[in-house]
């Protein structure tokens, strides 16, 4: 009766560890496909999605008539992530033409805070930049 139970539990054991083994290597192999279908995507699209994104970041800005303002009146962060915008866009837009137009008007959005100007030409360029944005 020894020998017997001794060899049946070490049958179990071989069994259970292999499931182990076998199941691991499945969960394995679906976390690799998952992480190869995901990918991080790279590219000029990629770099005009992140110029959007920094873009829509930039909050609230000031409105034309809210008088003298000064780089303290933007709230934080505005500038860092409108020259991320920028650079990105242009990046983009130096790989792939299309994206021409959405560098342009960034820069146009650039040019407005930077100057602390915020005129309807700005505005007009942050919405067309909002535009394209909704599309890429």
């Amino acid at each position: 009766m020894g020998d017997d139970e001794a060899g049946t539990a070490s049958q179990l054991s071989r069994g259970q560890v292999a499931a182990g083994v076998g199941g691991f290597v499945l969960g394995a192999a679906v976390v690799g496909l998952l992480w190869v279908l995901s990918g991080t995507e790279t590219g000029p699209a990629a770099d005009a999605r992140a110029a959007c994104a920094a873009l829509e970041r930039i909050g609230d800005l000031p409105e034309p008539g809210d008088g003298q303002l000064s780089g303290s009146d933007l709230p934080p962060g505005t500038l860092d992530r409108l020259a991320a915008a920028k650079s990105l866009s242009e990046a983009a837009a130096d790989v792939q033409s299309a994206y021409v137009s959405l560098a342009d008007h960034i820069d146009g959005v650039h040019r407005m805070v930077v100057s602390l100007n915020f005129d309807a030409g700005g505005r007009w360029h942050l919405s067309q930049a909002t535009a394209i944005c909704g599309r890429t």
